[in-house]
């Protein structure tokens, strides 16, 4: 021993010995300090795959139904859970910690309400239950409460009445042997093999597509309803050929049929919105985030929603980033890491990553190229790494942000909207960001919002007054290409009437503008060889956009919330801005902007 050695032995021997002269005076009797101890659960083998379900979730319904087809023609049996509503949050916060954040409580409460209805419903017993039933979700270690899911679910089933109850954890920083759900893993339950892997990749990549597809025709469908009854019809059939084991591509070709099929207005004028933020609370369809995407599409927006590829894409980017950065530094262990081993890992995972961006665009080939391709990861790393650091961690990292500046340059989208939520610190932090990137580019409309469960008339409130920004701005930009052309409104849609094909729900549009119906009259215009003459100098400017969208707003008959709910006398109380009563028509918008009145929809004097 040496004598630093016996110095810190008698100084902890002091520490101790002063310790228990303090207690000793405080009156405080010595605790027995029971550590939390993973409980010992009954292992998922191979030998009951055929009896036991595995439940799952937490993506769109969608993504959930083909992954379960895909799954089930493996030869198991899976079932997602429903997409969780306010029922589930309220089961998450009886059974959970405080301080956790809502897709914590949405989820969890989500498997506790399932279990719940097989036992008071279904009349199982909660041993049957824990025998015929396990859980596979995903696990993470970082700066976020998404690494605590599993002890949450632990304690919520605990404390519902279902303690043993297996949560199969599939860890993304371990490999996904980890899910296998007992020590051997050549016997575990669930077998991550090739097949496995392809057809989880699969569904997930339609899902998406089909998603983006959905978004893109909702907003300019003649027929109400007649997307949604081709997305039901494409779920089932593809869901039938997964199953099956059958080559889905010669599905995927009829299906650009059936959707080519479904007439749309392309002239209509609509703000394009791109939802983006933490991966759970921007991907749910339900009350996590109040209805997001369906509720933009019922005040007018077309929605861009991210796929769920998007994320897969950069875990793959970033995978790329640390070994070119981990090249020749030792282990942890000291050891020096093999430029051989380096060398084919990069190669590995850069084909990898060829290979998924690949197959992610022939599906979109084949289902006519409407949807939009996978971001440029590198591009957006570029646009965001002097506001960002890639290798700060955590939620969708430096993507948030890249990808708000993406949208402007790009011209992807006439406005962001960031959702996370409440207390979501990665998010928080690129929230803090935004601030700056909002700055440096004033004509980006970008909104952070936070879901907690409740506060939806707030949170749609705020929405509402930067959609209808977008909304000016959208228009604005119709006006000024219009103008450009010296077209009228009425030559534009008597043009596209005798000329069926750009009705078609898969025509192809140039992308010279943000808007779609702006982008159909450039490519009119090239028809009808006319010449762009009047090119804008700049956009509009943030205060130019808010102060047109407040008096088209005040013209258009509305009034202020302040002025409703509290008797302001004046309508102009604070910064609240007026709700949107009516739809403008193009004219009128250009009628507005060109100070000849504001058209005759608003009512006004004018």
């Amino acid at each position: 021993m040496t004598p630093n050695d016996v110095l810190e032995a008698n100084a902890e021997a002091e520490l101790k010995a002063y310790e228990a002269q303090i207690r000793a005076e405080l009156g405080l009797e010595e605790e027995d300090i029971n550590h939390f101890e993973k409980p010992v659960e009954h292992t998922f083998l191979r030998q009951s795959r055929e009896t036991t379900t595995v439940l799952f979730g937490g993506l769109t319904m969608a993504h959930d139904l083909l992954i379960k087809r895909a799954v089930a023609g493996l030869g198991y049996k899976v079932d997602p859970l429903e997409v969780p509503d306010n029922d589930a949050l309220t089961l998450g916060k009886e059974f959970g910690n405080r301080g956790q954040c809502n897709p914590t409580y949405y989820t969890v409460g989500n498997l506790v309400k399932y279990l719940q209805n097989l036992r008071d419903n279904d009349g199982m017993s909660i041993p049957e239950i824990k025998e015929k039933y396990v859980f596979l979700t995903a696990g993470a270690c970082g700066p976020c409460r998404f690494g605590m899911y599993e002890a949450e679910y632990r304690k919520a089933l605990r404390d519902a009445g279902f303690e043993g109850f297996r949560v199969l954890l599939f860890e993304q920083s371990k490999g996904i042997s980890q899910a296998a759900g007992d020590s051997e893993g050549d016997e575990g339950g669930i077998d991550f093999n090739k097949d496995f892997f392809m057809a989880i990749i699969a569904a997930v990549m339609i899902g998406d597509l089909i998603n983006d597809l959905g978004y893109q025709l909702r907003p300019y469908e003649k027929n109400a309803g007649e997307t949604n009854r081709v997305i039901a019809e494409a779920k089932q059939v593809l869901g039938d050929a997964m199953e099956a084991g059958e080559k889905f591509e010669p599905v995927l070709k009829e299906l650009r049929k059936k959707f080519d099929a479904v007439p749309c207005d392309f002239t209509r004028v609509k703000p394009r919105v791109k939802i983006t933020g933490e991966f759970w609370a921007m991907t749910t369809e339900g009350d996590g985030n109040y209805h997001m995407g369906s509720w933009l599409e019922s005040e007018g927006a077309q929605v861009q929603v991210e796929p769920v590829s998007t994320w897969i894409d950069y875990l793959l980017y970033t995978a790329k980033h640390d070994l070119k950065n981990a090249w020749g530094v030792p282990d942890k262990d000291g050891n020096k890491f093999s430029h051989l081993k380096a060398m084919k890992t990069y190669a590995l995972t850069s084909a990898l990553k060829v290979y998924f961006r690949g197959r992610y665009d022939k599906y979109r080939k084949l289902l006519g190229m409407k949807a939009f391709a996978l971001p440029d990861q590198k591009k957006i790393h570029k646009l965001a790494q002097q506001y960002y650091n890639i290798d700060l961690r955590g939620g969708e990292g430096h993507m948030e942000v890249g990808k708000n500046i993406y949208c402007v340059l790009e011209k992807k989208a006439h406005m962001v909207i960031s959702v996370k939520p409440f207390g979501c610190m990665p998010s928080t932090q690129s929230d803090g960001v935004q601030s700056k990137v909002v700055n440096d580019y004033p004509e980006c409309i970008f909104i952070p919002i936070e879901t907690s469960g409740d506060g939806e008339v707030n949170i749609k409130s705020r929405v509402q007054m930067k959609l209808y920004e977008a909304k000016v701005r959208c228009r604005e930009e119709f006006a000024r290409v219009l103008d450009g052309y010296g077209f009228t409104v009425e030559q534009f849609r008597e043009y596209v009437d005798k000329n069926p094909e750009l009705s078609k729900a898969l025509v192809s549009l140039p992308h010279e503008e943000v808007g779609v119906a702006a982008n159909l009259l450039h490519m009119v215009a090239k028809k009808m060889k006319v010449h762009y003459s009047k090119k804008a100098d700049k956009l509009m400017t943030v205060q130019e956009c808010e102060s047109l969208a407040r008096e088209a707003a005040k013209a258009e008959g509305a009034t202020c919330v302040a002025e409703e709910e509290v008797g302001c006398s004046t309508g102009t109380c604070g910064d609240s801005l007026p709700g949107e009563k009516k739809e403008r028509t193009p004219e009128e918008t250009v009628k507005a902007a060109t100070g000849e009145g504001c058209g005759d929809s608003c009512g006004c004097d004018d």
